[in-house]
């Protein structure tokens, strides 16, 4: 009998405990949408280090050529089914980390001041931490039509 008690008293507080755990907003959308937003961060990830590689040398000429492909000419791209369904405050923060690359590669073509750039490139990396901080991704087999699509969701591995 005690041991079915600790088992339930633990199945409870293990539940209670996983629903506390992760209190961010869910972006429900399909595989495809989710993938398009994944190559697309790992686009500006791949770009930050390559920017990050270019500051350690001071070659602020390969910061302006990994800074720029990553402004507002890459949200071009985004295709009109994910401003359907992603909420303002994220298109909102997208949108902003976007003008920072391209403030960042005048700003380096520029001032060519490495220290400059470091400061701009940590505060856009503080949008991206609040952006993953406040979203998770999940996705449905079927075409989302709101933020809150109830049914079968499945959790986004690379948000967890």
């Amino acid at each position: 009998m005690n041991k079915a008690f600790l088992f339930f008293f633990g199945w409870i507080a293990a539940t209670v405990f996983a629903e506390d755990l992760d209190q961010r907003q869910s972006l429900v959308m399909t595989e495809l949408q989710r993938d398009h937003i994944r190559k697309e961060m790992r686009a500006l990830l791949s770009g930050t280090q390559n920017i990050l590689a270019a500051l350690s040398e001071n070659d602020m000429a390969a910061v302006v050529q990994h800074a720029r492909p990553l402004g507002m000419n890459m949200t071009h791209k985004a295709e009109g089914h994910l401003k359907e369904i992603l909420p303002k405050e994220f298109m909102k923060l997208g949108m902003s980390i976007h003008q920072d690359f391209d403030q960042m590669a005048s700003d380096a073509e520029s001032l060519k001041d490495s220290k400059h750039t470091l400061r701009q490139l940590s505060d856009s990396m503080r949008k991206c931490v609040a952006c993953h901080s406040s979203y998770q991704i999940r996705t449905t087999v079927q075409q989302p039509t709101s933020n809150h699509l109830p049914g079968h969701h499945r959790d986004d591995e690379h948000h967890k």
